[in-house]
Formats: C-alpha cells, structure tokens, sequence
C-alpha cells in the first residue's frame, strides 16, 4: 500500500469512527475484514477481537459510510485531475477541495469548471464584455450605459449599449452563481430559514381529494416530519400540486434578504452612484435565476435523500420484527386462504412444513356449502393431525375465522386453534419462480394457503421467500429509491436469519442464500447434495458440497446448525474454529461435552480468562460459554396468538369505548396499525400510544405485537378508525382540519391483491389508507396543546 493509499484509508476511518463511535483501529481492522470478503453477521459475531467489539449496526453504519466515503475519494480525484487538466488548479482550490466533506460542497467547488455547452456569459466573454462587468463592479460611479458604449462592435455580436450591459450583467451573475462559497452560504441559510409550500394545480382538486391537506400547506423544511415531505412529492409527482420554497414565512421579504445577501457578498451597496441600480438588478436576477432553483432542487434533494433514509429505516425495523416474530414451531397446520365466490383455499402441511394435504370448500357467498366444508376440515385435521388453523386475513377473512371457530366446536377432540395469519407478500410468493419450483403441480392460489400455513410455523423460514419490499410494512416504500431500500431490506434479513440460525437438513434454498457468506448457487447446491446423500452429519461435511471451499465454511458455519449429529456443538452457534477451545473447557470441566452441554452450575463457574489464546479473547470465550448453556437457543419470543372479539367482524360493528385486542400490523413515524379483526386497521396515534411522552413509536410497540387497544372514534363512510392503548382514554379524537399523513398505499404494498376472481384488487388494507385525517387530528391536537 502506498503511502498517499494508507493516509487515504486513516482519514477514511478516523471520520467513521467519530460517526459510529469507535476508535479508528477497530474501523481499520473491520474495513479490512469487509474488503477480504467477511459478511457483517459473521465479523459481529465471530470476529470479536478483531474489531473491538463493534455491533452488527455500527457495522453497518460503517458499510454504508465507507462506500460513500470511497465514492467521495474517487470523485476527488476526478475533480482535481479535471480542473488540472485545464490549468487551473491553484493552491487555493486544491486546498479547498481537499477539505471538502461533502460531495454536494465538491460538486459547489467544480462548478464554475465543469465542462458545459456555451452560456451567455461564455460569449459575452468571447464578445470582449468581461472588463465591462468588472469595470462598473469596480467603480459603481461610472454611468453604465456610456461606459458600455465602449464596447459595441456588431461584428462581435454586440449591436448597442444595451446588449453589451446584458452580457456583462451574464458574466457577474454566472461568476456569483457558480461561486462556492456564497452558494454554500445560501444553501445553509436557505436551509435553515426556508419554508416548503404547497398548492393544488388548477382543476385537480377532485383528482387529487386524499392530497387535500397539501392544497395550501407551508411548512419549515428543516422541521417537515419524513412522511409528510414524501407525501408532497408524491402528490407533486402526481402532477395533484406544485412545491416551492421560499426564504421564510413571508416570501416577499425572504427573497429581498437573499437578494441582499448576494450583494453582500459582491460588495455591491445601494449609495445612489449611477450603476448601483444595475448592480443590484445583477445581484436579483442572480439569486433569481441562477441560485433560487438551483438551491431549492438541491435541498429538496437532501431533503428527500434523509426521508428516504427514515423511511427505510421504519421499514427495516418492522421487517426485522416481522421476521423475528415468534414461531409455532414444529406443528401440523391447516392453511386457508380465505375467498368468496372461488371458494377457500385449503393447504395441510406437517410438522416439517412438507405439504400433506389440499382443497377448496365453499362455505360463504354465494355456495353457501357451511356444514360441507367444516366436514372437509374435520376430516384433514383429524387424518393429519392438525394442531393449528392459520387463516389469512383478506377478503373473506372474519368469515373464515367463524368457520373454523365453529369447526373447533364441533370437533373439540382435536383441540385445535385458530390464528389469522398476516398474508402480505403471499400471492407474491404464489406467482413466484421459486413457488413454481417448490410446487411444479400446484394451483397458484393453492400455493398462497401453502405459505400461509408455512409463516405460521416459522415466519422467517417462509418470509424470506419473498422479495422484502413486497411485504408491506413500509412506510411509502415505493416512493424511496429502490436500490438503496433493497439494499438496506436484504441487509436486515440477512441479519435476522443469521441472528436466529438455520438448519441446514431442513432449510430451503431461499433461506440458505441468506446465511453467511452463502450465494444463491451455493444454497441451491447444499439442497441438491442433500437430497441426493441424505442428511449432514457434520458441519465438516459441508466441504464436500461442490464451490463452498474453506473462505465459504469460514463465513457460514457458525450459522448453520446440524441437530442430532455426530458433533453435538454442531447444533450450537459456537464456530468449528473455537471447537479447540471447548476442548480446554471440557479438559478443565472434568466432563464430556453431552454431560457439559445446558449444566448452567458448572458452566457458570467458569472463568473465561483461562481459555483464551492469541486468535480467541475473552469476549468470544463468553459467548462459547453462554451458548453452551443453552445450545443453539432461538432469540425469538415465545408463540402466542390475539384472540379477536365475537361479533366484531366489521367496521360498522365497532363502537367508541370498546376495548379490543389486536396484533400490530406496521409502525409508521407517526404511530402504528392495529389489526383488530374488521378488515380494517386502526391507528393509534403516537400521542396515544404510551402514558408517557415517546418520541419513536417502537418505543412502545413492535410490529406483530399483540396489544389491548380502546375504540376512540369510528368513521364508517371513511374507512377511519381511531385507536388509544390508554384503556381510560374518552375522550374522541378532535375533529380539527388536518395537516395529516397521506396513506395511500394498501396493506401489502407492492404486491398484486386477490380478489374473488383471482385477478390484482384491493382487499383489507394494512397501511389503513384512511387514516389520514385522524392521524392529523392528533397531531394537530398535541400541536396545539
């Protein structure tokens, strides 16, 4: 490594650290580790010492920060190499550029450089014009239009005074414009001061209705929550309104500052001298042609680029609880897929989640087959041994839970129990090339009660299956950029497969790809080597799979987990590679490792400090001893279901007052959705989530958490429901005019619906559409208090 590289790369992991909170050697020795090809879930977790300690969210913080910081660095050089080329690189300006931190303060820097097609000023320039703007700059008490008479020569494009002032006022504005120290100047207080607002485009104000809170909006840029400013560009995008920004609460006087500002900055002062009036019209048309637009599509760019960032952020927890949600575990289920005219689609799988089983009854409108189809059901679970009815909550969903409610009562030797299961991303997953695969002979719509039946035993093993942003616990996910959400999403799977760990003799291809170090033609392989040699023994047996080698075993083992084997520490997290340090322990111990393994007594008595060496440390002997404790241990909760009221199964059957359990569907910045059985999520507003100030929702809750919940207030013609989880609250949400939260996008966002035709329609919503205006109401509410 080059001297100019390694001071690079120090100045690179001094920044990091500072941002992530850490030392710059522990960003150096995780830098290092990324760049040999570690995964973050294999560095968090078995690297330890190397790092430091550093989490899997610093790491990731650090991931992202490098590749940005990385792109900066080439973009650098490309800038200094650019402007040398042209021989105009000063000491100055390398200086400058060199202390840049930004890529928007570089790209400030290299604009008056960049290469672009002629402007006005570049052929007043070439006209000869130059010395006439800098001329009346200089000595404002020169009358502009005699000394520009000077400067007339039709044959250089100049016909009279006039068209020589125009060019020469081109050439000032264009070198203010482009100057990076004012434009940084204005950015920041523009910033700080400016006020984003909106108003609705003429005649679109019926086409637009669920925009109406943004038909005359304003708002601090600086203070605009995420989901309110991707709402407005979404409208925006729309064509339903059009957005500015303006300097301030009064746009009049705002503008007249920024104007001022710019004179300021170019020395220019109205003392009545006889080109002052023209310099100040310069230093306006400055500031309104050149820098207001380009300030303001620069900050609604940041602007954007941070609520995308919030954004994915909410999304990313919720999936991270979506799929660490607690599992049933190894028990025979009966799937349905709920429907009307096409009937219920019904899937059985066994313990293993292999399908044993399928139909489709016809209890609802307009067969109306009910004592026929709960023979059916009685039938299948008694011959397989049904332990657990997951009811997918679309269309037709309380219906169906009826149904198996009654089918529960009739045959109580079954002891069965019913749970209606989220089945977001589920036709997804029907029409997928992975399900055509896994189901060659399989109906799609079978396919989908299949899946539903499958999350219910092991939400991970099955949610993976499907692209993550098809999910639908976003908050306007399609309105982010795509590359960057994918990125973060895959990210957060990644972690959570590799948190809880996989058996690697029953887990799919499409739950392998997401373990450590493992790609798509990997996972493929290890199933095919499977199915063709039966089970692993051992973790050592994996090198014998064709392309995993031993950088591959290095990343993955750890991760997967081989029950009832030969080696018993298989089934743990604990790395092959530490498997001599559970020799010494068990050598010290006086045990083997059968009698060690979950004696909590002994284990506890150990002191980590004697079994360290030069590759293992303490903090990774503490974690072979914890894990010894209790091998292979599952971080998620224990199972349990939300039991929905009888004879709530609609909207219109809720009344203000009612308390009712549910299951929280999505976590928004402003508060979460609530199942709670009528096809309809509730929103419990932030400020009624907790009897105490939170500023984060997930504070309080986390989605596929099941609460208790009061009915605040019922819009049946809206589609609105207003929830509170302060069971003594009375009170009815205000009915104030909102500055609310568009929601627009259905439950299950970003995946085509089912209807009783089996084509894409909308069914029970999960991000509650609707729920705009009481969403404001309490924001409003709690403004206002």
């Amino acid at each position: 490594m080059s001297h100019a590289t390694a001071q690079l790369a120090s100045k690179i992991a001094a920044t990091i650290a500072a941002e992530i909170g850490a030392q710059p050697a522990q960003v150096r020795s995780a830098v290092a580790l990324l760049d040999e090809g570690a995964t973050v879930p294999f560095i968090a977790r078995y690297r330890k010492e190397v790092t430091g300690g550093l989490d899997d969210t610093q790491l990731r913080n650090l991931e992202t920060r490098l590749s940005y910081l990385r792109e900066l660095e080439d973009r650098r050089a490309a800038v200094l190499s650019s402007i040398e080329e042209q021989g105009k690189l000063t000491d100055e300006l390398r200086a400058d550029i060199e202390a840049a931190e930004s890529k928007a303060r570089l790209e400030d820097l290299y604009l008056p450089y960049k290469t672009k097609r002629r402007t006005k000023a570049q052929i007043a320039r070439e006209a000869g014009l130059e010395p006439l703007a800098d001329g009346l700059l200089a000595d404002p008490t020169q009358v502009p239009e005699a000394f520009a008479a000077q400067f007339v020569d039709a044959d250089k494009g100049v016909p009279d005074a006039k068209a020589a002032l125009d060019g020469a006022r081109a050439i000032l504005m264009e070198r203010w414009g482009e100057n990076a120290a004012l434009v940084g100047d204005l950015r920041q207080w523009l910033g700080d001061v400016g006020v984003i607002r909106s108003r609705v485009a003429e005649g679109k104000e019926n086409e637009g209705a669920k925009y109406r809170d943004y038909f005359d909006h304003a708002e601090p840029l600086s203070k605009i929550p995420s989901h309110r400013l991707l709402a407005l560009f979404r409208a925006r995008r729309e064509e339903i309104i059009f957005v500015d920004l303006d300097p301030g609460n009064d746009a009049e006087a705002g503008h007249l500052q920024a104007e001022g500002r710019v004179a300021h900055f170019a020395g220019v002062k109205p003392q009545g001298r006889p080109a002052d009036k023209w310099l100040l019209d310069a230093c306006r048309l400055t500031w309104k042609a050149k820098l207001h637009l380009h300030l303001m599509l620069d900050l609604f760019a940041q602007a954007r680029e941070k609520a995308e960032a919030e954004a994915i952020d909410v999304f990313g927890h919720n999936l991270k609880d979506l799929l660490l949600a607690a599992p049933a575990g190894p028990r025979a289920v009966l799937g349905l897929d709920p429907g009307l005219r096409t009937g219920v689609k019904v899937a059985v799988v066994d313990a293993t989640g292999k399908l044993v089983g399928t139909d489709t009854i016809y209890p609802h409108e307009p067969r109306r087959q009910w004592d026929q189809s709960l023979h059916t059901l009685r039938a299948l679970c008694a011959k397989h041994r049904v332990e657990l009815i997951a009811i997918g909550n679309g269309t037709a969903s309380r219906e169906t839970d009826k149904l198996a409610g009654d089918l529960i009562k009739l045959a109580p030797e079954l002891k069965l129990t019913k749970i209606v299961v989220s089945e977001a991303g589920a036709s997804v997953y029907s029409a997928s090339e992975l399900a055509a695969r896994e189901f060659p002979d399989l109906d799609v719509s079978i396919r989908g009660a299949v899946s539903i039946a499958r999350r219910l035993q092991d939400p991970l093993a099955e949610l993976v299956k499907i692209e993550p942003k098809s999910i639908g616990v976003g908050q306007y996910q399609h309105d982010v950029d795509q590359f960057r959400l994918a990125r973060a999403l895959d990210a957060k799977v990644e972690d959570c497969v590799n948190a809880v760990g996989v058996d690697v003799n029953m887990a799919s291809a499409a739950l392998l790809t997401r373990v450590s170090g493992l790609s798509t033609t990997v996972a493929e392989n290890i199933v095919r080597h499977r199915d063709q040699h039966g089970a692993f023994r051992t973790r050592k047996s994996l090198l014998d799979v064709p392309r995993l080698g031993e950088k591959t075993f290095e990343q993955c083992a750890g991760f997967l987990r081989i029950a009832g084997g030969d080696e018993p520490l298989d089934a743990s997290s604990v790395h092959p590679e530490a498997y001599p340090v559970v020799e010494r322990i068990l050598k010290t111990a006086g045990r083997d490792i059968k009698q060690l393994i979950g004696d909590i007594t002994v284990l506890r008595q150990l002191k980590p400090e004697q079994f360290t060496d030069e590759k293992f440390g303490v903090p990774t002997v503490r974690d072979i001893v914890k894990e010894l404790e209790k091998p292979g241990r599952d971080p998620r909760p224990e199972f349990k279901a939300a039991r929905f009221a009888d004879g709530v199964e609609e909207i219109k059957d809720l009344r203000p007052g009612m308390i009712l359990e549910g299951v929280v569907t999505n976590v928004a910045a402003f508060g979460a959705f609530v199942d709670i059985g009528v096809h309809q999520d509730g929103l419990v507003h932030i400020s009624a989530l907790a009897d105490r100030y939170i500023k984060d929702p997930r504070e309080a809750v986390k989605a596929g958490d099941i609460v208790k919940v009061r009915v605040l207030e019922v819009d049946v013609a809206r589609k609105r429901i207003a929830l509170s989880r302060r069971l003594d609250d009375s009170v009815p949400a205000p009915r104030s005019e909102p500055r609310g939260d568009v929601r627009s996008e259905p439950r299950g966002a970003g995946q085509p619906r089912r209807d009783d035709r089996g084509r894409g329609a909308p069914a029970r919503q999960q991000l509650a559409p609707a729920n705009n205006a009481l969403a404001a109401a309490f924001a409003r509410a709690k403004q206002d208090s």
